[in-house]
């Protein structure tokens, strides 16, 4: 490992944080409970949910202290995603997106930073980066953004987005990731899906537009993360340290609510006196979902702990995308045992378990966390910390 491998970045201090309230996230999971109902029914989280998740500090979490923010870390933001996602993984979903986009803007130009949170922190940022679409080309006094952008996860109650398009005309195509006040953008109802309904990852649609120069930065920069001295830990992180297991939040919270659930049923007796885990078959399948459910948290614990302390190398950051590739599919596993399991009314298409159930699965296919390519940059990040040799 050389010097250059290693990132000089200021840690993040410990204890309580500034952006995340432990009883407002409580709070935060009642209301996105209280609401589920209705957000599925919308296919959008509900404006008390809203208003709860704000008050708990999601957005406000990764902002630089400058502005208001916390410069918080990836264990407190994980753990309280995962609280929300108890109540609702949808909820949890747009929250720790909320807080992963603030984290982005920070490495913005400072005018840029300035007009998103110059009157405060509290900043709802949707945003769609992945593929890139549109187009984007150099004008006097910065670009000339258009184009249509999907799966943008909460823009409906967003007030900026971010949205990465390709340099027209320039060799290479090169991306860059530009910064647009929501009021401008039309959002077009496209999001349908099985899981994550209430999340209203909708499509973005932005006629001709002019983005400053102080609003907009090079994709490859934004993924990389601050490599600048004496910056704070949550913004010298390259996207792939921490990306996964904030993912990986919400369905821990669903898989745990899941398995609550589950629970009850299985102890309840049938007509004839029995429960359903008073059969050993039930009792394996529990002991197994349950121990896989831990196991795949303290997987997520450990590389949210190693994403706020210690060096960044490309090893550290193969290793987390390793695992949480590897934990939700732990999650999808034993939470699916758990619903094939169950009684038919426990598998009610209306039915807590079938949310938490299908929630799941849809984080657990999001192509950030295959683990095709997890295990290729893992396998990759081994011959680098040999310098190559066998």
């Amino acid at each position: 490992m050389t010097d250059a491998d290693i990132r000089r970045v200021r840690a993040t201090p410990s204890g309580p944080s500034a952006g995340l309230d432990l009883d407002a996230v409580r709070r935060a999971a009642d209301a996105a409970h209280r609401g589920s109902r209705e957000a599925q029914r919308e296919r959008r989280l509900t404006d008390g949910a809203v208003t709860a998740l704000e008050n708990a500090g999601f957005a406000r979490h990764f902002v630089p202290r400058r502005w208001g923010g916390a410069e918080g870390t990836f264990a407190e933001v994980f753990r309280a995603a995962a609280t929300v996602g108890e109540g609702c993984a949808s909820a949890a979903w747009c929250a720790v997106l909320w807080a992963a986009h603030g984290r982005f803007a920070a490495l913005l130009p400072e005018e840029g930073q300035k007009e998103i949170w110059g009157e405060g922190p509290d900043v709802r940022i949707a945003a769609a980066l992945m593929p890139p679409t549109g187009s984007a080309s150099r004008v006097p006094g910065g670009w000339l953004l258009q184009g249509e952008w999907d799966l943008a996860s909460g823009v409906d109650h967003a007030h900026w987005v971010l949205l990465a398009a390709p340099e027209t005309g320039e060799q290479g195509w090169p991306v860059r990731v530009f910064a647009v006040p929501a009021r401008l953008v039309t959002v077009r109802d496209t999001w349908n899906a099985t899981g994550l309904r209430a999340t209203g990852s909708n499509t973005i649609v932005l006629g001709a537009t002019v983005v400053p120069d102080g609003r907009t930065v090079p994709l490859a920069a934004l993924l990389a993360g601050d490599g600048g001295e004496d910056v704070p830990r949550c913004h010298a992180a390259p996207a792939h340290l921490a990306g996964g297991l904030m993912f990986c939040a919400p369905a821990v919270g669903a898989a745990r609510r899941a398995l609550v659930v589950w629970t009850r049923w299985a102890r309840t007796a049938t007509p004839d006196g029995v429960r359903p885990l008073d059969r050993g078959s039930v009792r394996e399948r529990f002991a197994r979902s349950a121990a896989e459910i831990e196991a795949a948290e303290l997987l997520l614990r450990t590389a949210a702990d190693r994403a706020d302390a210690g060096a960044i190398t490309e090893a550290v950051t193969a290793a987390n995308r390793r695992d949480a590739a590897l934990a939700v599919d732990w999650l999808a596993t034993a939470v699916d045992r758990l619903f094939r399991t169950g009684g038919a009314h426990l598998r009610d298409a209306e039915g807590e378990l079938h949310r938490h159930w299908s929630d799941i699965l849809t984080v657990a296919s999001h192509g950030a966390l295959r683990l095709e390519p997890a295990a290729e940059a893992y396998a990759r990040s081994l011959d680098a910390d040999r310098g190559g040799d066998a």
